[in-house]
């Protein structure tokens, strides 16, 4: 059996966050009751996060680690928009998606990316996936390709719409225990489409926080 990254995901709901002006830039298998696990619509403002305590690096300019072991390869096959908050709420996102990968490997949810780079629902998301593999005993392994990214930002510039596609088919469940890796044959259920809402951080320039994930599976656009 194989294990797809985000599991928990449901079908894209338009909500008011969605309706943004557009600026438009270049899952797992689900069940029949699939909810989207951390990011249920909420119209709460997001709660703020912890700050970044590290001092930016070149490398990091957010101050905060995102690295990742050699055999879980996540592939970000976009092209930054011109525009710089799009640009850098593109760059966070793929942090995001980084620090929850992060999170899986250090096994905990409480790791500093989590907390620097999600908010609200966005946080609350994270937490959930990384404690169902965590629970479940397994990591994961392999490349996850996430490709045709568009943004679109909001008229009041503090809130950017990350969408993008998601290719999991060469992306794999580890067994902590074991090292044994769940494959399966490759189907549309490998394919996802992921709307996140990053916002800016208020007291920190140039970091965006995701604040809610939006996911449809079994994407058949994707393919």
């Amino acid at each position: 059996m194989k294990r797809r990254s985000l599991p928990v995901a449901a079908a894209l709901t338009a909500t008011a966050a969605l309706l943004l002006t557009a600026c438009g830039s270049g899952d797992p298998k689900s069940t029949d009751n699939d909810k989207i696990a951390g990011a249920e619509q909420s119209t709460a403002t997001p709660t703020k996060s912890a700050e970044p305590s590290a001092a930016p690096t070149e490398t990091n300019p957010d101050g905060v680690d995102v690295s990742l072991p050699k055999d879980m390869n996540l592939v970000f096959d976009w092209t930054k928009p011109s525009n710089k908050n799009e640009a850098a709420a593109m760059d966070d996102a793929a942090n995001y998606i980084r620090a929850i990968y992060q999170g899986v490997d250090k096994r905990t949810s409480n790791d500093a990316a989590v907390t620097a780079y999600s908010t609200g629902d966005g946080l609350h998301y994270a937490k959930t996936q990384i404690a169902s593999r965590v629970d479940g005993g397994w990591t994961a392994t392999g490349t996850r390709r996430h490709y045709q990214a568009t943004t679109r930002s909001a008229s009041n510039g503090n809130s950017v719409e990350i969408a993008f596609c998601v290719d999991s088919s060469k992306f794999y469940g580890k067994e902590v225990k074991t090292g044994k890796v769940l494959t399966s044959k490759p189907s549309i259920a490998d394919f996802d489409y992921f709307k996140i809402i990053m916002v800016k951080y208020p007291t920190s320039a140039g970091l965006w926080q995701a604040s809610k994930v939006f996911v449809e599976t079994k994407a058949s656009k994707c393919q």
